[in-house]
């Protein structure tokens, strides 16, 4: 028994100290992806266009807007934003993207994708007639004639090195080709790819495209046949498309599981694509290898991505793979071309700018600032009330910092305000957990003197493990729900959250609990223990001892306290209404050019004194701008009153002339209503089934109840002061309801613990007594987050004083509900739907292992 107890503290310090190293490594030689409102972007607009067969109506926008969505993401876009502006606008804002060219790029212009069979090889002239005709009978109406908007062209660095001779269509499923060239017969093909394109490389590649922007040939029509150039170089005639992009189920890059391992697109068809897959490639198999007419050509935006040739033993209707010298990101790149499938509406590109943040550089410099200062005040507070296992605490909280920061950009995470929101939610779980753990060491402690402090640091572990398991199971579920189901800001703060609860668990249960055994095992700090933080319980815990306070004798009262502040709050909210931001309510976009530079957050106070302080004033500007625009957005306001904006931009401003003026759709309204809310649902009623399964259905409604309660409180305040509900008090009431739940387990943990010591004791005794053994858990882990939301309310800058005000808010109101609204809520169902209390009775004694032992001989700890 000895020697397992000596090898468990070296187990955890060495898996600690390669956490904390590997940590360190990571975030100094990583750097993290900041979301559009931290860093800035590029923020194209689309307009969706008619055809003869589809109306440009919302219904069309809306599918058009998923299908581009779909191919934003497959392509690893961070945290994108696709909203849809009117009837007929896409707006997308791409964080830290600011190359509005390489955005357009992987957005694409139509995204029409087509196949179609080869009918022969062409000439230059060939190519040269088609693209004139097309231009004589209007194949670029859908454009409206501008020759500048460029159709869907892959990078030149994204271009398969091979043309279109060393790309096949390989049989599935490992079946040998009639001829006996394997699937890697491609991936051997580099010189006769050159060969076959008569020298031209991917430098005519260049040249070709510049033709075709020049010829303005951006979408041919799929029902004629075609003439064009392969991604190769090479020159082709098309039969009219035998498929669509709707015909293709989806598409993925492979590693060939025989052979070579060569890089492959995978390919799987619907139903009735795959029948005609079937059709062509079969048709396509009855020429011979090398023919043109063996080949099969994928065709997106007016420009050939791929044009394989079909090999021998192609059988399987249902999908395909296309071989060649593909890289493993050349090989994704075309497989997320091909997944895109078609709009359901040409789009054609508006409007084009680089943004910069929406906080201003100042207010997130401010922010940082704030962090570290509040991580700091945190610090000294844990470490005068808890001495040195406080240091400790405080050395883990800074290894939380470093894991924390590990993880996202490990996992390529995108941080955005709400992450923040989450990170800060994790940070006070953290410093929960410490003096959870510090509290029950005092009062072990205490009952046992004569054992030391080793095994009463001990023994708090243990009695803390299941109440720290408990609140971070619940918060990850929420936080793991909102990321699956959700999506944008919401879908952000499930992320931080998520990989904040999982540092914070691992700096307080393995790195704090290494440094604190190291300490409490020392022999000065044995011969004086006053010193370590866990000898003595300090005077509010002796007071609370001998008070005989009984909190739940006036449960009733706390309960028509609770209801009047919901009461009032929803007063608020029905007399004052609720002042939503532009994120809810839709607004306008005031752009405004200037002759000479001027400071964004100089603008931004400018805009704020003129009556307009919930407006988000951004720079933003064309790629050929060297002086950037100034981006004013706004709630729907008359003209007057935009004339008072860029009078407020003038004033700090030279020459300021208003470039536009747009009308904008709610981006956070519909989002709420759909995918939000759900992932909210779903996520509370995953909280409830973990609670109602350990403590009981009653108390996890008291819990998910006194959550709603905090949550209303908060709304109701900033109806009441007429602040402004918008994205970024989103992040704080997502931050608060964690906070909520989380203290609620705390109690709720203690009071299951008390009940099974003393099943003969009323609940409401019991409750009150729990409630005062954790008030100073309490106590000192809300004022250890109030230092770090204080420090942001004063230093975090005018855009983030609402989100720490709700913050503070909500925590203040959170500590009131989990004593007088979740526990007299939990008492009132009890006596509604009472539980059985003989059983648990039986088995505590049955448990009970000192059942047979004299009253004063037993230890009068807990158990």
């Amino acid at each position: 028994m000895a020697s397992s107890r000596s090898k468990a503290p070296i187990w955890r310090a060495v898996a600690a100290l390669l956490i904390v190293v590997i940590a360190v490594y990571t975030a100094l030689t990583n750097s993290a992806t900041l979301g559009l409102d931290l860093s800035g972007g590029t923020q194209l607009t689309y307009e969706t266009k008619s055809t003869e067969t589809v109306d440009a109506d919302a219904e069309a926008t809306d599918r058009t807007l998923e299908i581009l969505r779909g191919r934003v993401d497959a392509l690893g876009v961070s945290e994108p934003t696709l909203t849809r502006s009117g009837e007929k606008r896409i707006i997308v804002e791409l964080p830290g993207e600011q190359d509005p060219e390489q955005a357009k790029e992987v957005i694409g212009t139509t995204a029409q994708l087509t196949f179609h069979t080869v009918t022969g090889s062409a000439t230059e002239q060939e190519l040269k007639q088609f693209e004139q005709n097309e231009q004589v009978q209007g194949g670029n109406d859908s454009n409206n004639g501008d020759e500048n908007l460029p159709g869907q062209k892959l990078p030149e660095d994204q271009q398969s090195p091979a043309n279109d001779g060393a790309n096949r269509v390989a049989p599935e499923d490992g079946d040998e080709p009639k001829d006996g060239s394997g699937s890697d017969e491609g991936s051997d093909q580099g010189s006769t790819s050159d060969e076959n394109s008569d020298g031209e490389d991917s430098g005519d590649n260049g040249s070709s495209k510049e033709s075709d922007d020049e010829a303005g040939i951006e979408q041919i029509n799929p029902n004629k046949p075609a003439v064009m150039k392969t991604e190769g170089g090479d020159i082709i005639k098309l039969a009219p498309a035998a498929l669509t992009g709707d015909d293709v189920k989806d598409a993925s890059a492979q590693q060939e599981q025989e052979g070579t391992n060569a890089w492959v697109v995978a390919i799987d068809f619907s139903g009735k694509g795959g029948d005609k897959w079937e059709q062509i490639t079969t048709a396509a198999q009855q020429n011979q290898l090398g023919d043109p007419k063996r080949r099969i050509a994928i065709v997106l935006d007016g420009e050939v991505i791929s044009s394989p040739e079909v090999q021998d033993g192609v059988q399987n209707q249902g999908s395909t793979q296309i071989t060649g010298d593909f890289s493993n990101a050349e090989a994704d790149d075309l497989a997320t071309l091909i997944k895109g499938g078609s709009l359901p509406v040409p789009i054609e590109p508006i409007e084009e700018r680089v943004v910069g943040p929406t906080l201003g550089d100042e207010a997130i410099d401010a922010s940082i600032e704030a962090a570290i200062i509040g991580i700091a005040v945190t610090g000294i507070f844990i470490l005068f009330v808890y001495r040195l296992v406080g240091l400790m605490a405080t050395i883990a909280l800074a290894s939380y910092a470093a894991i924390s920061y590990a993880m996202l950009v490990m996992l390529g995470a995108t941080l955005t305000l709400p992450g923040l929101a989450g990170f800060v939610l994790s940070i006070g779980m953290a410093i929960d957990a410490n003096v959870l753990i510090f509290e029950r060491a005092r009062e072990e402690y205490e009952k046992r003197r004569g054992e030391g402090l080793g095994p009463a640091l001990d023994t708090g572990y243990r009695k803390a493990w299941s109440a720290i398991i408990d609140s971070n199971v619940t918060t990850l579920l929420a936080g793991a729900l909102l990321f699956f189901l959700a999506s944008g800001p919401v879908k952000g703060f499930g992320v931080t959250l998520s990989l904040g609860v999982i540092a914070s668990m691992i700096s307080a249960l393995l790195i704090a609990r290494v440094l604190t055994d190291w300490l409490v095992r020392r022999a000065w700090a044995k011969n004086h223990p006053s010193i370590t933080g866990i000898a003595g319980q300090g005077k509010i815990r002796e007071w609370l001892n001998n008070s005989g306070v009984r909190l739940m004798k006036r449960s009733t009262t706390w309960l028509a306290v609770s209801a009047a502040i919901v009461i009032v709050a929803i007063g608020g909210m029905l007399v004052r209404g609720m002042n939503l931001g532009v994120e809810f309510t839709g607004g306008r976009v005031l752009e405004y050019s200037t002759s000479q530079e001027i400071d964004v957050d100089d603008a931004r106070a400018a805009v704020a004194d003129a009556g307009f302080p919930q407006a988000v004033v951004q720079e933003s500007g064309n790629a050929n701008q060297d002086i950037p625009n100034i981006s004013v957005r706004t709630d729907e306001i008359s003209d007057d009153e935009a004339k008072e904006v860029e009078a407020a931009v003038a004033s700090v401003g030279e020459d300021v002339v208003q470039e536009s003026a747009t009308t904008i759709e709610p981006t956070l309204g519909e989002e709420l209503r759909n995918k939000a809310l759900i992932a909210f649902g779903v996520a509370v009623a995953a909280q409830m089934i973990y609670l109602a399964f350990r403590f009981r259905w009653t108390w996890a409604l008291s819990a998910v109840l006194a959550m709603v309660h905090d949550v209303i409180a908060v709304v109701g305040v900033f109806a009441w002061l007429d602040k402004p509900i918008d994205g970024v008090f989103l992040a704080a009431i997502l931050s608060i309801i964690g906070l909520s739940v989380n203290d609620t387990i705390v109690v709720f943990d203690r009071i299951r613990e008390r009940r099974r010591e003393e099943p003969d004791r009323t609940l409401s005794d019991v409750t009150s007594d729990a409630l005062l053994q954790t008030l100073p858990r309490t106590i000192n882990t809300g004022l250890g987050a109030m230092f770090i939301l204080g420090a942001l309310a004063f230093l975090g800058g005018s855009s983030l004083t609402d989100f720490s005000i709700a913050l503070l808010l909500g925590l203040g109101i959170g500590i009131f509900s989990s004593i007088f609204t979740a526990s007299p809520l939990a008492l009132l169902m009890e006596r509604i739907w009472p539980a059985e209390r003989a059983e648990a009775k039986k088995k505590n004694k049955v448990a009970d292992p000192y059942a047979n032992v004299a009253a004063g001989g037993r230890e009068s700890g807990e158990l």
